[in-house]
């Protein structure tokens, strides 16, 4: 099928069993209407493999931290707007089979429905090889939002200071815009400029956009 060769190569995972891939990507109102098996079954296996994997990452990475401090930082990764976030990098909407009902009525602009089906990906994608693949395929797929929990404990939230800092004089629009991307694939660096009103006042660079965005966020608070 031309749409799975398409999604396979958007993934980066060439499944085995497509039977898998079918499965987590149907919709209970789709597999209703065609009478197949829905990803429901596959949600439920994949949040248990989601929350081993990214509690694994941190636990490792932030040796400092209390349980309630990890449970935080979990909560925000794998919760339904993280996910949410993270499928649109693979255009997961696009590919769910849905009922046509619920199609109809915006079903794949629904961030609860879509992180339960990237969930059930994540789930296909570990029972169709194994742990350890599923963990460096979701991890890379995160790579972003790991460098941003560590960008913000190492620099502090200073994209929050600035704003705050900001409104209280009469200066209060803050934004920020990429200017520079450059190194391959696996060492990328980004530079990105903060602008206060409209004026730009600082430049910081990072192995992210959102840790080049705290570094110039930080960089203006000392300007500014």
């Amino acid at each position: 099928m031309n749409w799975m060769i398409d999604f396979e190569k958007k993934i980066g995972y060439t499944f085995k069993n497509k039977t898998y891939l079918e499965n987590a990507l149907s919709h209970s109102s789709y597999a209703n209407e065609k009478h197949c098996k829905n990803n429901e079954r596959l949600e439920f296996l994949g949040d248990s493999v989601l929350s081993l994997i990214v509690s694994e990452n941190l636990y490792l990475a932030h040796e400092e931290d209390s349980e309630g401090d990890l449970s935080k930082i979990r909560a925000s990764l794998v919760c339904e707007h993280g996910l949410y976030e993270l499928s649109k990098k693979i255009e997961l909407s696009k590919y769910i089979k849905l009922g046509v009902g619920e199609d109809k009525s915006g079903g794949r602009k629904r961030p609860s429905l879509v992180s339960d089906a990237f969930e059930a990906l994540l789930a296909a994608i570990f029972l169709d090889s194994d742990f350890e693949t599923a963990k460096k395929w979701l991890l890379s797929l995160m790579k972003e939002e790991l460098s941003a929990v560590s960008a913000k404990k190492e620099f502090g939230d200073y994209k929050t200071m600035l704003q705050e800092h900001t409104q209280k004089g009469e200066r209060g629009r803050v934004t920020y815009e990429l200017i520079k991307e450059s190194g391959p694939d696996h060492d990328k660096r980004f530079v990105c400029a903060v602008s206060v009103d409209g004026k730009r006042v600082a430049e910081g660079e990072g192995r992210t956009k959102k840790e080049a965005e705290q570094r110039a966020a930080k960089n203006a608070l000392e300007i500014l």
